[in-house]
């Protein structure tokens, strides 16, 4: 049943697509994802304004709701195909730094970077739930998945490579190329997209995601869920080089070989997400992934390279869980008319709070060893799936009255 499942969406030609298209973009973006820092850090000496690099890209997911707007109001094939080539053209802005002082060109393009994602990743997935099967949803979600974490795992170190050898701007123009192509797959999917309703008052627009989210008794648990779990994948996250250091007395470049196994097991929970979705009530699912993450970060703080190396293949394999059954109910449960900004609406829920939770995290692993913060870490992640399926009555899960 995996198998002929998995046939069924590699074989649907849009499908196929889609994914080429995340595989192709998802190569540039990762491999800009890290030279952006390693850019700044090179040009202007600072290790804040190189975390600032990888911020500014993050920025634009708090307009999450106002930019799933625009992306409701479009046709998405041509935003898709506008989006991507618009992101080419402006990389190639990026090959007139040569100093510090135009510094601020990149962290525009970063910025404008994060707008485009957001845009794209709304477009995406409403026309992904308009064109896929909904039985293979979670197995297309899956792949979706192994696409982004694979690329994670390949492109860095060619961007890293590239900007050592060539510096940034051929970074930029591999980037540049990717977005390119990706605009070139997105043209050969054949879709015909419903009518875009009349506008409505631009208030209520903005507000239609967050009411989707919040009035579903499907979606509000998963996308709550999602939210403290990736608050607590934020402060793993800032503690990871403390492990590596304090826990483990590595260099900090071990750092990468746990990114790299953490990486396999989101590839592997990819391939089974789909036919675990379909045997397993989501929030049973959810939990279970939550629950795996939460006990291994706890272990984290264990001194011992085995326990380091399993805990990150966990965290890998636990952390999507939550993710792929949240989107992918997304697009199940949303209507057309709304689904761009109720997939940007719980994207922005559940990816903000990891982004406050690494800044939070920087500073709490100065005053708390992570002997004590992790397993504090993991119990808050335990109390999150116990929450999330002690109570499947509609209407009054616990995790929304803790």
């Amino acid at each position: 049943m995996t198998g002929a499942a998995a046939g069924k969406v590699l074989r649907d030609r849009n499908a196929g697509l889609y994914l080429t298209a995340v595989v192709v973009s998802g190569f540039g973006t990762s491999a800009m994802w890290l030279t952006g820092g390693i850019w700044v850090k090179s040009l202007t000496g600072s290790d804040s304004l190189a975390a600032l690099a990888v911020f500014a890209m993050w920025l634009p997911v708090l307009t999450g709701p106002a930019l799933g707007a625009v992306a409701d109001r479009l046709p998405r094939k041509p935003l898709l195909i506008g989006a991507n080539l618009a992101m080419a053209g402006m990389l190639t802005s990026l090959l007139a730094i040569d100093s510090a002082g135009r510094i601020w060109i990149l962290f525009a393009v970063l910025v404008l970077y994060g707008v485009s994602g957001v845009l794209m990743d709304s477009a995406e997935s409403a026309l992904v739930a308009h064109t896929v099967d909904p039985r293979l949803l979670g197995d297309f979600n899956g792949f979706r998945m192994i696409a982004n974490e694979g690329m994670k795992l390949l492109a860095p170190l060619t961007g890293a490579g590239l900007y050592a050898r060539f510096g940034g701007g051929a970074v930029a123009l591999l980037d540049a190329a990717s977005f390119a192509l990706a605009a070139g797959v997105y043209a050969l999917v054949r879709v015909r997209e419903p009518a875009r309703p009349a506008r409505t008052d631009r208030r209520g627009e903005l507000a239609a995601g967050i009411r989707q989210v919040w009035g579903s008794t499907v979606l509000r648990p998963l996308v709550l869920a999602g939210a403290v779990t990736m608050l607590c994948a934020g402060l793993n996250g800032a503690a990871l080089y403390a492990v590596v250091d304090d826990g483990l007395g590595h260099s900090p470049t071990y750092a990468g070989v746990l990114y790299a196994v953490q990486g396999g097991g989101s590839i592997a929970v990819g391939l089974l997400a789909g036919p675990l979705l379909r045997r397993l009530p989501e929030r049973v699912f959810t939990a279970a992934g939550i629950a795996l993450f939460a006990l291994a970060v706890g272990v984290r703080a264990l001194p011992y390279d085995a326990v380091a190396l399993v805990a990150s293949a966990a965290i890998g394999a636990g952390l999507p869980c939550v993710l792929i059954a949240a989107m992918t109910a997304v697009q199940r449960e949303t209507p057309d008319r709304v689904l761009g900004r109720t997939s940007a609406t719980a994207n922005s829920l559940m990816m903000v709070p990891n982004a406050v939770a690494l800044a939070l995290g920087a500073g709490l692993v100065a005053v708390l060893d992570i002997r004590v913060l992790l397993p504090l870490i993991g119990a808050a992640g335990l109390l999150t799936a116990v929450l999330l399926v002690a109570d499947r009555r509609v209407g009054s899960p616990l995790l929304e009255r803790s």
